[in-house]
């Protein structure tokens, strides 16, 4: 699954459940919200405040493994 901040959260999660940890650790613990699974990365990290090119990259080893 390529990531990008265009990525909506909610299909991430469908996805890989277990990248909740990623959201987490970033401090977002919005991911059970009811406006997560149609908030795109860059949307969320606005909100939270949070490095969404961080947020790619630790999505992406948790996803692809690199």
């Amino acid at each position: 699954m390529v990531i990008t901040k265009y990525s909506l959260i909610g299909a991430i999660l469908q996805y890989h459940p277990s990248a909740e940890q990623c959201f987490r650790e970033m401090g977002m613990h919005c991911v059970s919200c009811h406006m997560s699974p149609k908030e795109t990365l860059e949307q969320a990290c606005q909100v939270h405040q949070c490095d969404v090119e961080e947020l790619m990259e630790k999505l992406d080893r948790h996803i692809n493994g690199s």
